[in-house]
């Protein structure tokens, strides 16, 4: 319920000011400011949050019959999203391993 809450409120938020930001990711930072404020404790959520990530797959599903029923946009462009893809995954990986090594050097401390 408290997942819920945060993602509802995340929206309301967002239709409420028109904000750019997607309601699930204000949601998701109203979440993470309950968890540092220690209003939620991890415990309250732990056990729906191990069902969500066993689960992660199968809640990518709708977002890959969206890709495939859009294939007819995709066609002769298979060239730069694949090269868009590659890029953007390195890109991520550099800015993970960047961030994991600052969060282990301040958490360390």
């Amino acid at each position: 319920m408290i997942i819920l809450i945060s993602y509802f409120l995340g929206t309301i938020i967002q239709l409420f000011f028109n904000l750019p930001l997607p309601g699930t990711v204000l949601g998701l930072i109203l979440l993470l400011l309950a968890l540092s404020l220690r209003i939620v404790k991890i415990e309250m959520i732990e056990d729906i949050c191990e069902v969500l990530i066993s689960h992660m797959s199968f809640l990518f599903i709708p977002a890959g019959v969206g890709l495939m029923t859009s294939f007819d946009m995709l066609k002769g462009k298979v060239i730069a999203f694949s090269i868009i893809i590659v890029i953007s995954t390195f890109v991520v990986w550099i800015v993970t391993a960047y961030v994991v090594k600052f969060l282990r050097k301040v958490c360390s401390k």
